[in-house]
């Protein structure tokens, strides 16, 4: 049996203002937290749309820090009770021993912290600190047997260290390494600019031309080739991971595979939720994808008109004409950042 996955906020609340934060990129919105009895009445839904769709849910509990909601270790103590498994992914904090095999004991399989960067970068991003609390809360995590994923954010503030920084990952034994790029939000619509001897064509402070960003994988890949025997197994989370490896002849089409059906790829529209703390549903929580509210029965929600839009492939742009369409796509989620267009080109895609 396939699982559904739910990335769901349970607060708004945290302590700290990260650059690249969704509910701060807005401006100062009132911090929200899902009340309790919400709380309940979603995980219903959720179950009731998991039977119908023969799925196991999944849950990515966030925030904000997840941790800071003030009915935290009951909703652990709720999903304990129902053996839903999930993932907390939150920040390094509150986390001691006694917190992490608390958690371990509840059914927490994994705790996903950030880096987004060598020490100086990433407390800029996020705060004073962040960057040494994390490495030290990689060992707290995995003392108490839970699994530590570490997730960075790619953009050109960061991308020449994110190799070095593999290097840090794996002396500390984390378990999981992934990257994602950086989505931009409104705020950085008003922070474009013009560069000199391009007229007519956006460039945006974070931006990576496409070559530079295949070299960046490129050099990802050796890293993990390098470390391939190592405690910490790398997730390929960006799906150019995907023509990166079709080039150089490390991923093959499969043969006498149904050419109207999506392997693998962008999940919006697929096997994902998202969840607010407002109890707003989205396809995706990296754009503007509203597609309903808790209060609509999940399972109706996702088979409805506005979840489907995000499955007609057929629109992508370039990648609608591509060999790899079926189990690729970019990051529509980016390719929206930068146009308002889902079915816009990705922008840092380098295939012609």
């Amino acid at each position: 049996m396939d699982y559904f996955a739910f990335q769901w906020h349970i607060t708004d609340e945290c302590d700290q203002r990260c650059k690249h934060c969704y509910i701060f990129s807005e401006g100062h919105p009132k911090l929200v937290e899902m009340s309790w009895e919400r709380m309940k009445s979603v995980l219903a839904n959720i179950h009731r749309m998991c039977c119908r769709m023969n799925r196991i849910p999944y849950l990515y509990i966030t925030g904000g820090d997840p941790i800071l909601h003030s009915r935290f270790w009951d909703f652990l103590e709720l999903l304990y009770s129902k053996r839903i498994p999930f993932t907390i992914m939150g920040n390094p904090f509150h986390l001691s021993d006694e917190v992490c095999q608390r958690m371990k004991n509840l059914g927490c399989r994994k705790y996903q912290l950030s880096l987004d960067g060598l020490r100086e970068t990433h407390d800029r991003f996020r705060k004073s600190g962040s960057y040494d609390r994390t490495l030290e809360a990689i060992a707290t995590i995995r003392k108490s047997g839970m699994h530590c994923a570490i997730m960075s954010t790619v953009s050109a503030a960061n991308i020449d260290e994110i190799p070095r920084l593999i290097d840090v990952v794996v002396e500390h034994k984390a378990d999981i390494f992934a990257f994602g790029r950086y989505c931009p939000t409104s705020e950085d619509k008003a922070q474009k600019r013009l560069a000199g001897g391009n007229e007519g064509k956006i460039f945006y402070e974070w931006h990576v031309e496409p070559e530079r960003y295949r070299d960046f994988l490129d050099k990802c890949w050796q890293k993990y080739e390098q470390y391939k025997d190592s405690d910490t197994t790398f997730n390929l989370k960006d799906h150019l991971w995907t023509l990166y490896l079709y080039e150089r002849g490390l991923f093959k089409i499969p043969e006498g595979l149904a050419e109207d059906t999506i392997y693998d790829g962008c999940n919006c529209g697929n096997c994902h939720f998202t969840i607010s703390a407002e109890g707003r549903l989205m396809a995706c929580r990296r754009f503007d994808s509203y597609v309903g509210t808790i209060q609509d029965e999940l399972y109706d929600a996702f088979i409805g008109s506005k979840m489907e839009q995000y499955r007609e492939h057929e629109k992508f742009e370039k990648c609608s004409k591509c060999e790899l369409l079926r189990f690729c796509r970019g990051c529509p989620a980016v390719a929206f950042g930068y146009t308002k267009n889902f079915y816009a080109p990705d922008p840092q895609c380098w295939h012609k």
